[in-house]
């Protein structure tokens, strides 16, 4: 990395050297900093957590909320995420604090999370650290050792008729990831060293969310939201992968991450909607660009792009969305504007000893430039029985038209991904869990392709998860 201070006149040789002996330990200095500070930002929320429960105050009492047949106001508050799961008539709309940006998960999803309060404040901690090994089959794949790492931090309060919730996620997966990226064939999105990224996934940004959501109850069954920041999540598409219950176990994003959730982390965000009921209509305006290769910085410009979603919660255990926009110049390598459309239906079913979550997106990306329309299918299900134990899968069937980015003629080709594993927690308590778990994929794509990723090649990784405890467990009612 270039050293941030300018660079003086060289007098000589002598000086010369002295200024490159300089510069170089300078760099170092700078890395070191930059190391200590990205390791800092995704454990603060795992120290605060700790502290928290180390010194727990009394939680805040549930809002009452209506029978089945009648649908209250949104309960905003972190309390309502953790409603007795014996109450069947009881109806709650989706916690803001278990989806990501404005979408929603199931009003039952109840993440591993840490919350406390502290003079009227509410405050909840959580994130994951996945320690792996990542192989990836065929001649393009390689095996790296690498961790997919996240924490965020959510701080809330009254504000006049209504609530603040400030949003902080970070990641240190530009520091864990390998060169150039996390290792997973027939993926694409984003670029490295000026080049297309191809057969890897991108590292996470380390501010990958700044935001605020102001939400105000305007009668019994309407209320308003107002969420933005310089880096948050447009209302367009389902719940990102890093927070679906059903993908909580799945180390590496799906094939079709860029057709689907990928405007998770944009620079510059502004969304308004309204809840009606169990429906929310919004809208957002929001720079389109997808993040450059500097994963520090925050890369703000025009919000010259636009995205409208409708999301329905006919019950505690389903939602439901469709959404649609225009990304104007998102890629730094390709000429033009993109439609995208997606739409998703997530269930959620607690059980007595476990959860079972289940995804299905569709997503879709038109490049106006090259009248070039991709689709992308979705399935994933993630089942946690006997406390520990989890069993999940996610396949996918995804169109990709740059695996070979240096072609004159970008051919789209359908791969198909499908994913199965297991997981056992070999701590699970209060404060923590410690997953000890592995998957393997296997594909399908043309033969065409057989040249280049071999016959039958087979993916596998070996993982180390951890995360806070269940909310329930440290959460009194």
């Amino acid at each position: 990395m270039a050293s941030p201070f300018p660079r003086l006149p060289l007098r000589g040789f002598s000086c010369a050297r002295q200024g490159t002996s300089q510069s170089s330990n300078l760099n170092r200095r700078i890395s070191a900093r930059r190391i200590a500070l990205a390791v800092l930002l995704v454990i603060a929320p795992f120290l605060a957590g700790v502290s928290a429960q180390e010194t727990p105050t009394a939680a805040p009492t549930p809002q009452a909320h209506a029978e089945h047949e009648v649908s209250p106001p949104q309960d905003t508050s972190m309390a309502g995420m953790n409603m007795p799961m014996d109450e069947p008539k009881v109806f709650q709309l989706p916690s803001p604090h278990e989806g990501s940006g404005t979408a929603w998960q199931p009003a039952s999803v109840q993440g591993p999370a840490w919350m406390w309060m502290s003079g009227g404040w509410e405050f909840m901690a959580h994130g994951a650290i996945f320690v792996d090994y990542n192989h990836q089959g065929g001649p393009r794949g390689v095996g790296k050792a690498e961790s997919v790492n996240w924490g965020m931090l959510m701080e809330q309060h009254k504000l006049g008729a209504g609530t603040i919730l400030f949003e902080q996620m970070f990641s240190a997966e530009s520091l864990t990831s390998p060169h150039p990226g996390f290792p997973e064939i027939f993926q694409t999105g984003e670029t490295y060293h000026g080049e297309p990224l191809v057969d890897h996934q991108h590292p996470h940004n380390v501010f990958a969310e700044l935001a605020a959501l102001y939400t105000a109850p305007l009668t019994e069954k309407i209320s308003w939201e107002l969420y933005g920041g310089p880096s948050a999540e447009p209302a367009l598409g389902p719940v990102t992968y890093i927070h679906r219950a059903s993908a909580s176990e799945l180390p590496l994003a799906p094939l079709g991450h860029h057709l689907q959730d990928s405007t998770h982390t944009s620079f510059g965000v502004v969304t308004t909607g309204f809840v009606i009921d169990r429906v929310k209509l919004e809208a957002s305006a929001f720079n389109g660009r997808e993040p450059n290769e500097q994963r520090w910085g925050i890369q703000l410009a025009a919000l010259d792009s636009w995205s409208g979603r409708a999301f329905v919660a006919p019950t505690r255990n389903w939602a439901v969305q469709y959404s649609i926009g225009r990304l104007e110049h998102p890629e730094a390598l390709e000429p033009g504007s993109q439609w995208r459309q997606t739409a998703s239906a997530e269930y959620n079913r607690p059980l007595a000893a476990g959860n079972w979550a289940t995804t299905l997106i569709w997503g879709r990306v038109h490049k106006i430039a090259t009248d070039t329309t991709l689709n992308s299918y979705l399935l994933e299900s993630t089942v946690n029985f006997l406390q520990r134990d989890y069993a999940f899968t996610r396949l996918e069937l995804v169109d990709k038209n740059e695996l070979f980015p240096q072609e004159p003629i970008q051919p789209v080709y359908r791969i198909g991904a499908y994913t199965f594993g297991g997981e056992r927690d070999v701590i699970q308590n209060r404060a923590w869990q410690l997953g000890l778990g592995a998957d393997v994929t296997f594909y399908s794509k043309p033969a065409t392709l057989d040249s280049s990723y071999g016959n039958n090649p087979v993916s596998f990784q070996i993982f180390l998860r951890m995360r806070p405890g269940r909310a329930e467990q440290h959460h009194s009612h």
